[in-house]
C-alpha cells in the first residue's frame, strides 16, 4: 500500500492525541496515597485498584509508535521518489524541527515513565519495615506534564513531516528543472544543427 503525506499526518497525529488522551486520564486516575496497614513490626501499604500504571504504559507505547512512524514517514518513498537523507537535512528549518521533535520525544518518554515505573514499585513494594512510612505514590503532575510533551512531539513531528515534503518537492523540482533546461538546451541544438 502506498502512502500519501496526508494519510501518514493523520496517522501521526492520531496516534499523538491517543497517547494524549490515556496520559492525562492516568495523572487524572493517580491516587493521592495509600492506605496504611500496621501489623507486628512492618506496616503495609494498601493501594487502591487504580488503572494508572496500564494507562502510563499504553501512553508511552503510542508515543513509540507515533515517533516510529513518524521517523519512518519522514523519508518514505511518496510516488515511488526518494530522496536522499543529506538532501533533507541541509534545509535548515526541518534539521530544527527534527531535533526538537527528537528532544520533546525524549522528554515525553521520561515524564511517562518515570512516575508509572514509580507507581508501580510502590504497589508491588508495599511491605515496609519502617513503622514511620506513610503510603506514598508517584509525583503529581509528572504524568500530564509527560501527556502535554507527548502531544508537542506529535505536533513536532508534524511539522519535520511538512518540511520534508517542501524539501522533497524542492529537490525534485530542481531535478525536474534542470531535466527541462538540459532537454530545451539539446533541442536548440539539434534545431540549429
Amino acid at each position: 500500500m502506498a502512502f500519501t503525506i496526508k494519510q501518514t499526518s493523520l496517522i501521526v497525529a492520531t496516534l499523538g492525541v491517543v497517547s494524549f488522551i490515556f496520559g492525562v486520564i492516568a495523572e487524572n486516575k493517580k491516587p493521592a496515597s495509600g492506605n496504611i496497614i500496621t501489623g507486628k513490626n512492618f506496616v503495609m501499604c494498601k493501594y487502591p485498584s487504580d488503572p494508572t500504571v496500564v494507562l502510563g504504559y499504553l501512553s508511552v507505547a503510542f508515543l513509540a509508535v507515533s515517533t516510529g512512524f513518524s521517523y519512518f514517514a519522514l523519508f518514505y518513498p511518496y510516488r515511488g521518489k526518494s530522496i536522499p537523507q543529506s538532501a533533507l537535512f541541509q534545509n535548515k528549518g526541518f534539521l530544527v524541527f527534527f531535533n526538537v521533535a527528537l528532544a520533546t520525544t525524549g522528554l515525553a518518554a521520561t515524564l511517562l515513565l518515570w512516575p508509572t515505573i514509580t507507581e508501580q514499585l510502590h504497589q508491588i513494594r508495599n511491605i515496609h519495615h519502617n513503622l514511620a512510612t506513610e503510603c506514598p505514590t508517584a509525583k503529581t503532575g509528572l504524568l500530564g506534564g509527560g501527556a502535554f510533551l507527548s502531544l508537542d512531539s506529535c505536533l513536532f513531528w508534524l511539522v519535520a513531516l511538512m518540511l520534508a515534503d517542501n524539501a522533497r518537492e524542492d529537490y525534485f523540482g530542481q531535478d525536474d528543472k534542470t531535466a527541462a533546461a538540459d532537454l530545451g538546451t539539446h533541442d536548440a541544438l539539434k534545431g540549429s544543427a
